[in-house]
Order: structure tokens, then C-alpha cells, then sequence
């Protein structure tokens, strides 16, 4: 066992016992008690609130403000929390998501069920390259640290930007940036892989009042068309799933009706041509030209 699986695991047994003598934690992990020590030094550098007591009965313990009592969480509500937490980690690369979940599994009962609700999110190399990305957006919103980096709109215009952060959002598979850039004086959303050169800058800001509320109520919602398509019956639980079951209707034996609103711009476009010949909009006429003249330029490149 290396050092960092061996403090993670002192922290595991602290959570659940009161006071641990060093003579105990030495034996377990067949190392000394200076190594014990060393140890504990080190959690503290950490910033966990470990503690010593003198005396035969003595030894190390956390503080119990670090604690979460047991009993104000059912061993249900601890499970929920574990898979909710559990999906986060595969999204979100944080020491104090995997900290976080740490103390919970330590919390519940080892006899209790496992694995009844599982998340799974697609293992993406570029996800896991985001990470230092993430983490230097949340050190900059909880220091209200200013940040600049180069973004390439989605035109392809590269830009150089200065933004105060407030806040991380994650939406469907990509991860965004609300913050107050000092080049267009104005609240702006950024997508974190369209940045580059990301640099927390030493000079720090104050937040602006109630920015994040204003954000959202500037926000515009995007102009939705209600489109009307034929769909095969094998993607029929793409659109209940995103606009329910009353968006679908019998239309004949080989095909249902689908009834849905959607941008009439590139991202609609995108996501309806990803069920191939699965999909024929009927509805609206211009709707359907213009999807037509997207699948042709889109052709065009292939011929």
C-alpha cells in the first residue's frame, strides 16, 4: 500500500471510530509509529482536522465538526447521495468530490445493498484533458481571481478574453463558464474546450451584485419551430425521453408521428440528422427546406 492509499484509508477509519492509537494504525499498515506521525503531519498540512490525545487510552482522531451525524441520513439517503456523487466524479475531476464521497462510503453500513442505482457517463479522453481547466475556473470563483484566455467562437473568430468567473455549468456533455467579460462590458457563457491559454491572473475582483440572477434573466431563450416528423419505431425513446410520451402518436405500422419544438438553426439541424434515414420531417414546409439545404451542403463535402 503507497502513502496516499494508506492516509486515505487512516481518514476512512477516523471517520468511524472516535480515537485510533498510533500502535494500532502501525500494526494494521506494518510500518512505525514515527511513519504513523509523519502521516498525521501530513493530513493536517492537508487541512483535516486531525487531533491527538495523550495517555494509555490515547491516540488520533478528526474533529467532529468534520463529521456528518449519522443519524439525520437513512442509510437510503446515503446511498442515493453516493450515486448521485458518483456520477459527478466521472464528470467532474475535483479532490473534494472524491473527499466528499470518501467520508460518505464511510458513513454507510457495510452490510447495506450496493450498486442499486448506478450512473455511467462515456469515458472521453478530452474530458479528462478539462480537468485542469476546471480546477483553475473554481480556484478562480472562490478567490475572485480574474481570468484570461484565448476563445474561438463558434464561427471559428479567435478572441482574447479577460472575465470575472462566477460560475461552472455543465449541460448535457460539455462543461461552461458564466462570467462578466471586460471586453463586452456584459455577462457571456463560455465553453471550456473552446478556450486555450487559460491564466488565472494575480489581480482579484469584487463580485458584482446578484450577477449570476441578471445572467439569468438576460438569458434569451432560443426561437423553437414545432416540427412534425415520421420516426421509426427503434428511436421512438430518443424523443420520449426529451419531449415525453404525448410527443408521440401511432401514424402507421412501420412508422409513429413525432411532434416536437426545435431551433431552426445548425444545432436542431445537427441533432435530427444524427438518426439518419431513422427520420423524415413532414412538418413545416420551410423547416423541412431548410434541414434539406443542410443535408445537401453537408453532402457536398463528399462528392
Amino acid at each position: 500500500m503507497d502513502k496516499v492509499e494508506r492516509l486515505i484509508t487512516i481518514i476512512m477509519i477516523l471517520l468511524k471510530k472516535d480515537i485510533v492509537p498510533s500502535s494500532e494504525f502501525a500494526q494494521l499498515f506494518g510500518v512505525s509509529k514515527r511513519t504513523i506521525l509523519r502521516d498525521m503531519e501530513a493530513l493536517s498540512l492537508a487541512h483535516i482536522p486531525i487531533y491527538a490525545t495523550p495517555g494509555v487510552q490515547g491516540g488520533y482522531g478528526i474533529m467532529e465538526e468534520y463529521k456528518v451525524d449519522k443519524r439525520l441520513l437513512s442509510s437510503s439517503d446515503l446511498e442515493n447521495i453516493l450515486a448521485a456523487l458518483g456520477g459527478l466524479e466521472q464528470i467532474l475531476i475535483s479532490e473534494d468530490v472524491a473527499m466528499t464521497l470518501r467520508k460518505i462510503e464511510a458513513m454507510v453500513s457495510p452490510i447495506a445493498p450496493k450498486g442499486s442505482v448506478q450512473l455511467s457517463f462515456y469515458d472521453w479522453e478530452g474530458r479528462a484533458e478539462l480537468a485542469g481547466a476546471l480546477k483553475t475556473c473554481q480556484e478562480a470563483i472562490a478567490g475572485s481571481w480574474l481570468l484570461s484566455f484565448r476563445y474561438t467562437d463558434r464561427s471559428g473568430t479567435p478572441t482574447t478574453r479577460t472575465v470575472e468567473p462566477y460560475q461552472l455549468h455543465f449541460s448535457e456533455s460539455s462543461w461552461y463558464l458564466k462570467g462578466f467579460c471586460l471586453e463586452r462590458m456584459g455577462m457571456r457563457m463560455f465553453k471550456l474546450s473552446r478556450m486555450e491559454q487559460l491564466e488565472r491572473k494575480e489581480q482579484t475582483f469584487s463580485p458584482r451584485a446578484d450577477m449570476l440572477n441578471q445572467a439569468r434573466e438576460a438569458e434569451v431563450p432560443p426561437q423553437l419551430t414545432e416540427v412534425k416528423a415520421l420516426i421509426s419505431p427503434g428511436i421512438k425513446d430518443h424523443f420520449i425521453e426529451r419531449y415525453g410520451r404525448k410527443s408521440i402518436e401511432a401514424y402507421s405500422a412501420e412508422q409513429l408521428l413525432a411532434t416536437f419544438y426545435i431551433p431552426q438553426h445548425p444545432i436542431g439541424y445537427q441533432f435530427l440528422a444524427g438518426f439518419g434515414t431513422r427520420l423524415e420531417i413532414m412538418e413545416p414546409k420551410p423547416y423541412r427546406e431548410e434541414f434539406r439545404k443542410y443535408l445537401l451542403e453537408m453532402m457536398s463535402r463528399y462528392t
